[in-house]
């Protein structure tokens, strides 16, 4: 099947499964690619949280942190679904800034990320990456100013009105009356901009290679594992990634590592037109999407 009879058919899929998609694949050897409009922006959720490690250790590489500081965290006391780590914590932690990237990488735990953004705070993270030559990805704020959205002001009973009146806004025009999912004030990237980052992680770059190889091994171990890992995990293949998730966006970008020594990156950026929470289906398709687009360079 040629690209262009293969992007058709994918973006059908997208479409009847309810979601719009921003993907893009790419062989880190060759650099050739193929996606799903990956120049689209969005809201990125917890994706952030790779550039905020990258920031950490490039600051612990300069001697501005040192990794074994011990920091007080505050509890989080979440008792709604979702949230990890100290996000669930009832009592005071003190942890270790290095352990506060694993947390935050592995288990996407958001008040951890936060203890790291007050060390390195977003408008720093984001000059850092400048520094670095990565574009493309905004940081504008921390990983608490995603805990006020309607779902936790309406309360679990009304979550599927909650979401049916962020996607309603989604489609009324620019910007978002919901500041975490208006493009102006959000955290937000590409899946282009996400690919070039993964690049930078795992082939030579500005990055440097023993902070590189410290967030590929935090990715390594990421414990959420139901979105795009099923198509790309295996005992031949070695899948490390990051994952975002934020009311109706769905969001996932790593690297497939396979046996036989091709590399690729993965971005899957996605909005849903279904005001439901928990859509196993949505993942399912997401990954069925990256993986067509991985497998058609792969024969290419």
């Amino acid at each position: 099947m040629n690209d262009e009879r293969l992007l058709r058919e994918l973006r059908d899929l997208l479409r009847d499964g309810g979601l719009r998609g921003s993907f893009l694949v790419r062989d880190l050897a060759t650099g050739e690619e193929l996606g799903i409009d990956p120049d689209r922006e969005l809201p990125v959720a917890s994706l952030v949280k790779i550039p905020l490690a990258i920031a950490t250790l490039e600051r612990v590489r300069r001697g501005e942190l040192d990794a074994a500081r011990q920091i007080e965290v505050a509890p989080g006391r979440v008792t709604s679904p979702g949230p990890t780590g100290l996000s669930r914590f009832r009592h005071p932690a003190r942890m270790a800034v290095e352990d506060l990237l694993y947390l935050g990488l592995s288990i996407s735990d958001s008040t951890a990320a936060d203890a790291l953004f007050a060390l390195t705070p977003p408008a720093e993270v984001a000059r850092i990456l400048g520094e670095l030559g990565l574009e493309g990805i905004k940081v504008r704020h921390p990983m608490g100013d995603l805990e006020d959205t309607p779902v936790e002001r309406l309360g679990p009973q009304q979550a599927r009105l909650a979401q049916e009146l962020v996607i309603a806004a989604a489609g009324s025009g620019p910007g978002h009356p919901v500041p975490q999912l208006d493009l102006a004030r959000a955290n937000t990237g590409t899946a282009r901009a996400f690919t070039d980052l993964l690049q930078a992680l795992w082939t030579p770059s500005a990055i440097d290679p023993v902070s590189a190889a410290r967030i590929r091994e935090l990715m390594g171990a990421n414990l959420l594992r139901q979105r795009l890992a099923p198509d790309f995990s295996s005992d031949a293949a070695l899948w490390s990634s990051k994952t975002g998730t934020l009311l109706h966006l769905r969001h996932e970008s790593g690297v497939v590592e396979h046996a036989d020594g091709q590399v690729f990156a993965v971005t899957a950026l996605t909005e849903s037109r279904v005001a439901a929470g928990r859509q196993p289906e949505a993942e399912a398709l997401m990954g069925r999407v990256a993986r067509a687009l991985r497998d058609q360079l792969r024969q290419g």
